[in-house]
């Protein structure tokens, strides 16, 4: 008999109040223990495409690769940055296919869960689509933005007050497409009983800072699907100006009931 797993998942995306068309991906493999987000570059061709060739591919290798994350998850890290290069790798091949492609990219966030008796969140991340933990009234921000404003403000030559308004602050230094040599950064934490995982694109991190993230994250009182609709629906309230995608995934573990004799 098939267990049911500890963790519930909801996603939602938007094109927002700007942009014409929705250039955001997301995939929620529950069965898999894997949640994907992707936001192409609008600034490069065809985004859209990029994004949901990514969500695509990386699905495709999830899926074929699940049972190996459930046997051993000593290595799953190498999953889930195996899911960042393969979809790299079939955008390059697209690119290759199809000229008028060339340049095209995507950011990308995935995360994968391995169960307990210690339950470990694996994130693999490129560019400035983010993944966040809440947990007991405290968010915690577990990505790096791979931008060139973050860069500046590690080597101290910006401060974070600065960053928020820079007008480079959106330039990439890291994503799918940029290159084959391209490496996902690699991120585990520990999860524990009412924590919830955020994976969002940079519309909703545009729209609204951590502190106001992790006020509607309290709100929610441990709802992923409260959670997750109504920071989509502020993000849009507040303007809307990029395609915004989340996805909140709760780990819900409950103790097995003691048997009576």
């Amino acid at each position: 008999m098939t267990q049911p797993r500890p963790w519930t998942s909801v996603g939602r995306t938007e094109t927002g109040h700007v942009r014409t068309s929705n250039q955001d991906a997301l995939a929620l493999l529950d069965d898999c223990d894997v949640w994907i987000v992707a936001d192409g570059m609008s600034s490069r061709p065809a985004g859209d495409l990029a994004a949901q060739t990514a969500v695509a591919s990386a699905t495709e290798r999830a899926r074929a690769r699940a049972s190996r994350l459930r046997e051993h998850q000593l290595a799953a890290a190498d999953f889930v940055a195996d899911l960042a290069i393969s979809a790299n790798q079939r955008l390059h091949d697209l690119m290759l296919a199809e000229p008028t492609l060339q340049g095209m990219g995507t950011t990308f966030v995935a995360l994968a869960m391995t169960p307990a008796p210690m339950p470990v969140a694996h994130i693999a991340h490129v560019g400035d689509s983010r993944a966040y933990r809440y947990r007991a009234g405290q968010l915690t921000q577990l990505t790096r933005d791979h931008t060139l404003v973050e860069t500046l403000v590690q080597r101290g030559l910006i401060n974070t007050a600065t960053a928020l308004t820079h007008p480079e602050r959106h330039i990439l230094t890291n994503s799918l497409g940029m290159g084959l040599e391209m490496k996902p950064e690699l991120t585990s934490t520990a999860v524990t009983p009412n924590d919830l995982i955020l994976l969002c694109s940079d519309g909703l991190t545009k729209m609204l800072e951590n502190a106001a993230i992790a006020s509607i994250l309290s709100r929610a009182n441990g709802d992923p699907h409260k959670a997750c609709h109504d920071l989509v629906d502020q993000a849009l309230s507040r303007g809307g100006e990029d395609n915004v995608t989340v996805i909140v995934v709760a780990y819900h573990h409950e103790r097995t009931p003691l048997l009576r004799r």
